[in-house]
This record gives structure tokens, sequence and C-alpha cells, in this order.
């Protein structure tokens, strides 16, 4: 059994550990709220930049584009793997990175077909681990992230699609649903297929609901626009998934440091009782010796 010195050092340190904790867990809570009301201001933008692009997919039909359409082959596929750069935040990377290596390992074969394009330290030293193609990484992003944090690896991967580098990517990632709920998403980043089937049929739910058309007037034409945008619309869906991803980081590490305190706080009262009951049988035990030597000299 324990010493009472040996309880009561053990006591003092818990409490440090809950302290830390507990300052983790508000310096996370105060973070998570910037960074949803950072993803809640972008929505407006990437949604407006798709209104515009499946209105020309739809509007004219005689438009392809390379970035919208299916390739017979695929022998590449690229893959972006956002995760943190610090852990303590639960199962937030351990969940994504144990789904995404399941994914890979199901579908290739060779890592000649696919490539990985990282985000975060934990990530980038788990494929590493496993001697698994990186193409690019990138560490060390803010907690608040800004565009320019990611934009060389945003267009160059979106490059290496227009390049034929690859004929399919995916992006991966903890989508935000609430602060103690985070989902493992895989959504297809490129080829950007659907928009103009998805144009006509909000087209049409417009026309049953009676609302105007919105008519756009392209300068200078449809293409040049296209040209120039799907690249970028496709780079501001990486952006908006590493805000969710950031969004998702906090959610996940807020809890983690509010569940780590909540345990601290149990041992606390384990220790506190077990330091109350030894002192208890020490004081026990001094009594009986002093009853136990008056006895003897009676």
């Amino acid at each position: 059994m324990a010493s009472l010195k040996e309880i009561k050092t053990r006591i003092g340190s818990t409490k440090k550990t809950k302290q830390i904790t507990k300052a983790m867990e508000m310096v996370s809570a105060a973070k998570l709220n910037r960074a949803q009301g950072k993803t809640e201001a972008f929505q407006p933008y990437i949604r407006k930049i798709r209104e515009v692009v499946e209105s020309i997919a739809q509007g004219t039909g005689d438009i392809s584009h390379p970035m919208m359409e299916e390739r017979e082959e695929i022998r590449k596929t690229g893959y972006i793997v956002i995760t943190s750069d610090r852990g303590l935040c639960g199962a937030y990377n351990s969940g994504l990175l144990r789904e995404t290596y399941k994914l890979i390992q199901e579908r290739h074969s060779s890592q000649d077909e696919y490539g990985i394009v990282v985000i975060g330290k934990i990530g980038r030293d788990f494929f590493k681990k496993r001697d698994m193609p990186i193409i690019q990484e990138i560490v060390g992003i803010n907690d608040q992230p800004d565009y320019n944090d990611i934009k060389n690896i945003a267009q160059t991967t979106v490059q290496m699609y227009a390049d034929e580098v690859f004929d399919k990517v995916y992006i991966h990632f903890n989508h935000f649903l609430s602060a103690i709920s985070q989902e493992v998403t895989e959504a297809k980043l490129l080829p950007l297929t659907g928009l103009a089937e998805e144009a006509e049929k909000k087209q049409e739910e417009v026309k049953q609901e009676a609302k105007p058309r919105l008519d756009y007037l392209y300068e200078p034409d449809p293409d040049t626009i296209l040209e120039k945008l799907l690249p970028h619309y496709a780079e501001t869906l990486i952006y908006g998934s590493l805000l969710d991803a950031k969004a998702s980081e906090f959610g996940a590490r807020m809890s983690a440091m509010r569940s780590a305190t909540d345990n601290a706080d149990n041992r606390i009262g384990e220790l506190t009782l077990s330091y109350n009951r030894a002192r208890q049988a020490a004081i026990t035990q001094e009594i009986n010796e002093i009853v136990g030597g008056a006895a003897a000299q009676s």
C-alpha cells in the first residue's frame, strides 16, 4: 500500500494535470467558435461559384471541359488527406487514417496506382512510416488558415489532374457535425461530374415553385470562363474542406480535454479517499500502540 506522502504527491500531480487539460479545453472551445464562424462565412462563396458553374454547364449543352468528364482509363488516383499537426484530440486522426488506409488497400494493388497529398504532421508521419507514396505535404498550418496557406498545394494538385498525373482525385477529412461529433468523409474532388444534371434538377424545382429563373450574361464566353473558373472552384473545395476539418479538430480536442478533466476529477476523488483511509489507519495504529504501551506499564 502506498504511503501517505506518495498518495499526497499523486493528488498534487493529478490536480496540476487537471489544470492543464481544463485550460486546453477552454482554448479549444474558443478556437472552435472562430473556426465555425470562418467555415460558415465561406459557404456562400462556394455556393455562388457552384451556382455559376452549374448555370454554364446546364445552359450550354455543347460545353465540355476535361475537369467535368470521367476518364475512360484510371491509371492513377490522388488522395488529399487532411489531418492535424498535433495529437490530444481523441480519435480525430486515428479514425480518419484507419479508414483512408483501408480504402487505399482495397482499391489498389500497387503504389504506382495512387499518390497522396497530405496536410498535417500526423498524417505525414503515418504514411511515411508505411512507405506510402506522398506526392506533396504541408505541415504547420495556422489554426485559423487563410487560402494563401494552402494555395500552392491546392493549385498543384488541380494542375496534376489537368496534366493527367492523376485521373481521379478524392479528398478525405473529418466533417464537422457538432462540437462532440465528427464524421470521416470521402468526397470526390475531380472530375467535377454531375454539375449539369444537378443544375437541371434545381431548375426544375425552381419551375415547380414558380420562382424566376436566374440568367447570367457571360463575358467573354462560357468556354473561357469555365477554363478559369473550374480550377479555382476545385481549389475552393479543398480550402472549404480544410476549414471544415479544422472545426472538427478543435471540437474533438475540446471533447478529449473535457473527458481528461473529468477523469482527473474522478482520480482525485479516488486518491483522496485512499489518503483519508490511510491516514485513519495510521491514527488507529498510533492509538493502539499508545493503549498497548499503557497496558504494559500498568
